[in-house]
């Protein structure tokens, strides 16, 4: 791969992963209500479900769910329930942005889950699906080793992914004060869930380019 392809990778890759969509929502709403160690722990969940996204395509998994119309519609209906699932969370939320609520909200949802819940998200959204089977690939020179070219495009993806949801986090962590009373708690959490929702059914209307 040339330094010029690289660099251009690198672009497209940077504002990907700067680009709004669930992830970098769930990562600002868990900056505002949780520790920035638990925002590292839903980052990583997040970039190990790319990891296998990544690995799938170029095992020739990726490129099977975009030729299957079957299966891209099931991994499409499986993303757009787990979104609005989310949506509903957040509207069904009636807390209280404060150091109080948010320390009591860290002790009562475990690490784990956090963890689960951006995995889930990274894993059924045909988006990333999409990237690393019709466009990732572009950039991989067949006349050069693969391995190495995945790994480091691969490796690159993943960093940008997790220092730009980690910023995203603390941003959002660091203008909590906005809403640390309830009524605007109440609106922000009606806001975000309706934001998800809206997400879950925009998924809906994604189209498989490939079949």
């Amino acid at each position: 791969m040339s330094i010029d392809t690289f660099l251009i990778y690198s672009v497209i890759a940077f504002l990907y992963v700067l680009s709004p969509g669930p992830a970098v929502l769930l990562a600002i709403v868990n900056g505002m209500r949780t520790d920035m160690k638990t925002v590292a722990i839903s980052c990583f969940g997040n970039i190990l479900g790319l990891s296998v996204l990544s690995t799938a395509s170029i095992l020739g998994l990726g490129v099977l769910i975009l030729t299957s119309a079957t299966l891209f519609l099931i991994v499409k209906i499986a993303g757009a329930i787990y979104l609005m699932y989310l949506g509903i969370k957040f509207l069904r939320n009636k807390g209280i942005l404060n150091i109080d609520s948010m320390e009591k909200e860290v002790k009562q949802k475990s690490k784990k889950s956090y963890f689960l819940e951006s995995f889930l998200l990274a894993v059924t959204n045909p988006k990333p699906i999409i990237f690393f089977t019709a466009i990732f690939p572009q950039f991989l020179n067949l006349h050069e080793p693969i391995a190495p070219q995945f790994f480091i495009m691969t490796g690159e993806f993943l960093c940008f992914s997790f220092f730009g949801l980690c910023s995203y986090a603390f941003l959002s962590k660091k203008s909590k004060a906005l809403l640390s009373n309830e009524k605007r708690m109440y609106w922000f959490n009606k806001f975000t869930g309706g934001l998800f929702i809206f997400l879950g059914i925009g998924l809906l209307k994604v189209k498989n380019h490939a079949s």
